[in-house]
This record gives structure tokens, sequence and C-alpha cells, in this order.
């Protein structure tokens, strides 16, 4: 394998402050990077390089920087691939996490760090106004006059609210709560799951100068099961599709005193055309409209980031630092602003484009990756195999997908560690996960480990049991030392582990303590 070129922890720290376009992956698998990573890397785990990477980073010559553990080689084997698609300034950082720590450099813990630290500095510089969950109940108890909306996408208030909790998520709310909430004098009060969107909901309709009081709810959905008290599951209850057309012009007045508040630039399309066109730049063009209105019809080549999701999950959509963001709306003029008022405090280079989704643009879509090819094998086929046992098989899905449901007789194994596990097994190898293309990706390191006689089962234990063959299950297989793209902490809150809870309500809280002053200039937030 190549060596690629390597990059100090102390280059890397000064690269990622001397204002230049960078993109700073972490290669490593969900769970790996959950544990402990740098504040400023993107995720795009070596399973899905290939299948993430045009969206995320699409220019070709931008200064990329890939990190891993230091011990793995998982970086040094992403920079040779992504050397293959064309990328041409790729650094590997010198020892991974354990040579940045080694330095004197802060490792983060969780998930989309930046915006939820983000999350922490907005409540303390503007002091949002909170209410905790024994508040909500007394006022419920005492008839109190107040609206409460859950500024998390539709799929998440649906699988677990607080009780009558109406799910508008925080880009919508000041484009929508004239339509929900008529009377001036009504409080309003934001949850999520946690922390982050409580706040920056509650944060987003007090810049936006709703005349109503306003309040995050502490803790969200995790405070409100940790008081004790019931979640409520399987709500429908969302924002209005229908508008109060006479709130418009008040909105559209108030998006403007936002502009003016943050510095917040409009950009023409012709404009946008060119930056599209520079060979040093990075421009991502960013609809930050509900999933409805987007798949009704978008600027081609525009990626779909809800507005709230852009905000508190950035690095989802945006993989080089300093580039230019341009966000879309539907010509409103509302929510763009108000994305772009928060991005820019994020420290985000972020822009509105004149006329919304109507402007006569387009951007080049990314191209997908050129993926090997494989013969399929058929249920028949493969359950001959299994009975005879003269064949492997691998299930490259999610390692909670295996435990909950697998083949009989398969093998849990992810792309990076494919070809260790595959060592002596027996031929043909067949490779089967719910995602085809994850499958094509694992394929290639057995390819080059110099396997040739690889299967694809498409569909996985789903299509495995639509046959009408039983599957098996595994509560700790794999093992969770192994289950190296699950974060446990993070997800296990959400089926009711208060441990879990309150190891994320304390990791939220406690991230500002682990922030040097200069990654804190990062962040464009007034004094407090």
């Amino acid at each position: 394998m190549t060596q690629n070129r390597s990059m100090t922890p102390a280059e890397l720290q000064k690269a990622l402050h001397d204002g230049r376009e960078i993109a700073l992956l972490d290669v490593r698998e969900d769970g790996e990077f959950g544990e402990d990573h740098l504040l400023f890397a993107t995720p795009l785990p070596y399973s899905r390089l290939e299948l993430g990477i045009g969206a995320l980073v699409p220019r070709k010559n931008v200064r990329m920087v890939l990190c891993d553990d230091g011990l793995s080689g998982v970086a040094q084997r992403a920079a040779t691939r992504l050397a293959a698609l064309g990328y041409s300034d790729l650094a590997v950082l010198e020892g991974g996490t354990r040579g940045w720590k080694a330095a004197g450099y802060v490792l983060f813990k969780g998930v989309n760090v930046p915006s939820k630290l983000f999350g922490e500095l907005v409540e303390h510089a503007y002091n949002t106004p909170r209410i905790s969950a024994q508040d909500l109940v007394k006022m419920k108890a005492s008839g109190e006059d107040f609206a409460l909306f859950d500024g998390r996408p539709v799929h998440e208030h649906h699988k677990m609210t607080i009780p009558g909790s109406t799910c508008c998520p925080n880009a919508e709310l000041p484009y929508r709560v004239a339509s929900m909430v008529k009377n001036p004098k009504t409080r309003i009060i934001v949850n999520c799951a946690g922390r982050t969107r409580s706040i920056l909901g509650a944060q987003t309709l007090i810049n936006f100068g709703v005349p109503n009081p306003v309040y995050a709810l502490e803790n969200g959905t995790q405070g409100w099961y940790l008081s004790d008290l019931e979640l409520e599951y399987g709500s429908k209850l969302q924002y209005p599709d229908q508008l109060d057309p006479a709130a418009l012009p008040e909105q559209q007045k108030a998006a403007e005193a936002l502009m003016a508040r943050f510095k917040v630039r409009t950009v023409a399309a012709n404009e946008v055309s060119g930056w599209f066109k520079e060979s040093g730049r990075t421009t991502y063009l960013c609809d930050v409209r509900t999933p409805e209105e987007y798949a009704a019809g978008s600027i081609p080549g525009a990626q779909h980031t809800p507005g709230g999701q852009l905000i508190q999950a950035t690095d989802q959509w945006v993989g080089v630092r300093n580039a230019r963001i341009v966000l879309i709306d539907g010509g409103e003029n509302v929510r763009a602003p108000v994305v772009a008022s928060w991005l820019l405090q994020l420290g985000c280079d972020a822009y509105v484009l004149e006329g919304g989704v109507r402007a006569a643009l387009a951007a080049a879509s990314a191209a997908g990756p050129v993926l090997p090819e494989l013969p399929l094998i058929s249920t028949a086929e493969l359950q001959k195999l299994i009975n005879t046992k003269t064949c492997t098989v691998f299930d490259v899905g999610s390692s909670m997908a295996y435990r909950k449901a697998h083949i009989p007789g398969s093998r849990w194994s992810i792309r990076p560690r494919l070809a260790r596990d595959a060592q002596g097994a027996k031929t043909p190898i067949v490779l089967t996960a719910e995602n085809i293309d994850v499958v094509r990706l694992a394929a290639t390191e057995l390819r080059d480990a110099g396997i040739s006689d690889i299967r694809l089962y498409a569909g996985g234990a789903a299509a495995w049991s639509k046959a009408g063959h039983p599957t098996a299950a595994s509560a700790d297989i794999p093992a969770d030392r192994e289950c190296i793209d699950y974060l446990f902490f993070v997800h296990d809150r959400h089926a009711g582990n208060r441990a879990a809870m309150q190891q994320y309500l304390a990791w939220e809280t406690g991230l500002m303590a682990q922030l040097s002053e200069q990654d804190k200039s990062v962040f464009r937030l007034p004094a407090h």
C-alpha cells in the first residue's frame, strides 16, 4: 500500500485555524468515532467511504486530512481509496487520535459535537429561558395558556415525545408559529430529546422577535422520563401545511431585522453559478425546507438539509470547513435567513439565495462511485451451500441489525475488518446486507486480499425471511466491544435506558468545560 503524506497534530491544529478550506475526516466506524475524536472532525466511516465522500467533500483538490486511532491503519487505506477517486491533496494525521491526545490536545466523546457544543454556548450567551419538567406539569395542572412544540423532525417526534407536544422542526417555527399561536400572551415551550434543539428552537423564536414568552424545556424528553413522567408514543400532531397568509409580511419584516442584526448576506443566482465554477473554493447548496416541499421539487443539485437539523448536525452535510453554504427556502425569505443567522454564529460562511427555490440555478450533483459487480446468489442456492457447509456467509450490515435478525450460520463483520475475518474462510464467500452498495464496498477488501470467489445475497435477513426461512437472533453477538459501528450511550437512551440518558445529559452539559480558547474563537456568539 502506498504511504500517504502525514501531518503532525501541531500542523493540523494550525491548519484548522488558518481560515483556509480543510476537510478533516475521521474514517473510523460510528462507535469508534463517538468514543473519542477531534472537535472539528467530520465522521465518514470507511465502511461507507465512497458512498458519502462526493456530497460531503465535493471538490477533489481540497486540502484533506484523514484520521483514525493511530493503530488500525484505516486512514491510510481510506487515503489510497480516495486518491483512486481523484482526491489530490491528502494527508493522514500522524498518530491519529492517540497522537493528538499525546500532543496535549483534547478529544471529544459523542456525535455532532460542534453543534451540540454550540447549543450549550447559545444558552450561556443568550441566557435562554428554560422550564423544568415539573414546571410544565404545574402549568398543565393549573390550566395555564401555553403551546408546546417539538423542534425535532416528524419521525423523531413520532417515536416519542412529551404528551400534547406538536411537531414543528426548529427552522419551521418562525415561519409557522403565527398560524398555530394566535394569542401573543400564550407561553411557547420548545422540547427535543435532550438539550440542543430545545435551546436553539426557543432562542430562534426569541431572536426572531415573537411577542410571546418563550422557554426551552430543560433536558427534553429525557428529563421528562427521568422525572418519572410518561412519554407519548406515536403522536401525529404536527405543523399545518397551510399557513396564515396575513402573517407573512410581519414574518418577512422580522426576518429582515434578523438578517441585519447578524449581517446575513443574500446572493443572486448568477453569482452562485460563478462560485460553482471556481476551482479553489467549495460551495454547498442546501434546501432547508420540509421533506414534503423538497420532494415536490428543488433546484437541481441541491441537497436536502432540513433547517433545524442542519444547525444541530452540520457535519452530516458539510465536510469542508470554511466552505460557502448557500441556503434555499421557498422564496418566502424567512426560513433561510433564520438558518443562516445560526450558521454564521456557528462559524460558517453562510448565504441566502435570492428567490429561494424559484431561482434560475443548477448545481452539479455528486457522481456516485463505481462499485464492483458481484454475482448474485439465490435463496435456494444459499440454503444448499449452508446445509452442505460449503460456503462462508458474512453479514456486513449493522451490528444491531445482526443481533435482531440474521441468516442462521452467518457471521457479522464490517469492511475494515472483513479481510482479517475472512482469512482461511471457506469459499465461496457470500456477503449480505440490506444495503447492496455497502456489500460491494466490503467486497473490495476481499478482492484486494486475493479472494475472488465472492457472491452477493441481496437483501440480508429481511430477504431470507421473506423467502419463508427462519432467521436467528443473538443478544450478545457480536459482543459490545466488537460493535464498532454503534455508540451505546447515544442510542440506548432512546430505549428507556436511564443510565444512558443520564450519561448523555451529563456529556452535553460538560462539553463547554473541554473547549480551548482557540477553538472557542471559531464560534461567533455575542459576548455574555
